[in-house]
């Protein structure tokens, strides 16, 4: 089989950057990047590049940034290219047919789960949510449907007791980079194996929302614990007190012991609802969770407010064991 030259990378945040790197590294260097257009940042609301964006203006690839890569003009630029194939890597954008036909060997996607668990655009933070023991990333095929084309090859690892989403996309970056440089070299060999996804197995992984991390309180604390891994820093593991939001910066799980002054229970032998406020511990703030568990709040926020720590938060509120969070 010829080289694959040339080779066209669409990406757009840090979980595609190693990737990117790799394949320049490994002497692949893109003709083209394409990411997605710049957005205003912070406060001051300056415009800038993508992670990709600016990793490509740095070394001086050549860049596209378009609106929509199934717009007519952006196809029209990419045509006379000629592809060979193209690496996705989180590209943020769903592909026309026409342009999953353009490059000769196809366009190959790197995907952050063992597909076909947890197809979409949020893998990592499912399987940390799931309290998963392990995860891995996939090279696959693109076609039509949604994360659902022929596997090429996977890798996976274990998920750390502890381990945060941030922290292991990190991880599964690196992970991915390499698994996308062997993927070519097996491609350009032609010894590549494709075998179909089972679709029977399928699970998913939705892209998240601000209001995708709202806390249920009637979950264990050990199941809340995995959902605070999987959206801290965003959207944020977010509660209600007294009709007014607040976030959970940071949490220690169940406290060891009761806290003093702990809310009693609503009838001899019941636990205190879920979302009840049980006291201080050394841990932090307690705060009643389904069957019977409880989770130690270590530091929350309210909007447009510092960051404050569980006994100064409990203070400055005046809460009182009994209150209940929503």
């Amino acid at each position: 089989m010829p080289p694959l030259a040339p080779l066209v990378f669409f990406g757009t945040p840090d979980f595609a950057v190693p990737t990117l790197e790799a394949l320049v590294a490994a002497g692949r260097s893109p003709s083209l990047v394409v990411t997605q257009p710049s957005r205003p940042v912070g406060r001051a609301g300056r415009r800038q590049p993508p992670p990709v964006g600016r990793w490509a203006r740095e070394k001086g690839l050549p860049l596209l940034q378009p609106e929509r890569v199934r717009s007519p003009e952006f196809l029209a630029e990419l045509r006379p290219l000629q592809p060979a194939v193209a690496v996705v890597v989180a590209f943020g954008q769903i592909f026309p047919r026409e342009l999953l036909a353009l490059p000769a060997q196809g366009c190959l996607n790197l995907h952050a789960s063992l597909l076909p668990l947890y197809r979409g655009a949020a893998p990592i933070q499912a399987a940390v949510a799931a309290g998963d023991e392990r995860t891995g990333v996939t090279v696959m095929r693109m076609e039509a449907g949604l994360d659902s084309g022929p596997i090429l090859l996977q890798a996976a690892i274990p998920i750390e007791p502890h381990e945060t989403a941030a922290a292991l996309s990190a991880r599964l970056a690196v992970l991915g980079a390499r698994l996308m440089v062997e993927a070519l070299a097996g491609l350009e060999r032609g010894d590549l194996a494709e075998r179909p996804q089972d679709s029977a197995l399928a699970s998913w992984a939705p892209r998240l929302e601000r209001d995708s991390a709202r806390v249920d309180w009637s979950r264990p604390a050990a199941d809340l614990v995995n959902r605070w891994r999987a959206y801290t820093p965003w959207p944020g593991l977010t509660a209600e007190l007294r009709g007014a939001p607040v976030k959970l910066l940071q949490i220690a799980g169940a406290p060891a012991d009761p806290p003093a002054g702990a809310a009693a229970a609503p009838a001899v032998g019941a636990p205190p609802p879920p979302g009840t406020f049980l006291g201080s511990t050394p841990a932090g703030l307690a705060v009643a969770c389904g069957g019977g568990t409880a989770l130690a709040i270590v530091e929350l926020q309210r909007p447009g407010r510092k960051a404050q720590p569980a006994r100064d938060f409990v203070n400055g509120e005046r809460l009182r064991p009994g209150e209940r969070f929503s």
